[in-house]
């Protein structure tokens, strides 16, 4: 009996903690451009910012895509952080590298992708981290829903979600 119960904890934490699987490809040409932050998990780095939270992804070479990630402080002054992303070998493109601060590097990976790149669900494999982005300043309640589901469905806790305020350019 013990030795039953002792497996079924087994099992149950072993699924719960279980890692994220990621799109299975993602074309990085079409990734590129401004997405909207809809929605993400607190981070420290982000304390600052009360809207309008950007990120912009160009093309770098061959293997590197320059981030910048902005966002409106209470004072109406935009805060910027400027990074670089490489795509993890045999990925599909779905696994990167992002480091803002040489030589730290952070997992950003892509759980969720609208059929044609209108919104993005990513993240990192520890759960710690969740962005819900957009190619606008909205999203439909289809998408945010299929979002939410998905990241449910990859054991993120979506009660920790915080809405960003996107206000008209």
């Amino acid at each position: 009996m013990r030795l039953s119960a002792l497996l079924l904890s087994l099992m149950i934490s072993g699924t719960a903690c279980a890692e994220p699987v990621t799109v299975s490809s993602l074309d990085l040409d079409r990734y590129l451009g401004r997405w909207y932050e809809i929605a993400s998990f607190p981070m420290y780095f982000q304390r600052m910012c009360v809207a309008d939270t950007t990120a912009e992804y160009t093309k770098q070479g061959d293997d590197k895509i320059g981030v910048l990630n902005r966002c409106r402080k209470q004072d109406g002054s935009f805060a910027e952080a400027s990074g670089h992303a490489s795509v993890i070998p045999h990925s599909g493109n779905a696994k990167l590298k992002v480091s803002f601060f040489w030589p730290f590097s952070a997992d950003y990976w892509v759980f969720g992708l609208g059929d044609d790149y209108q919104w993005a669900l990513v993240g990192n494999p520890n759960h710690k981290y969740l962005w819900l982005l957009s190619r606008s300043q909205t999203i439909s309640r289809q998408d945010l829903n299929t979002a939410l589901d998905i990241a449910k469905e990859q054991g993120f806790d979506i009660s920790q979600l915080n809405y960003t305020l996107q206000r008209e350019d």
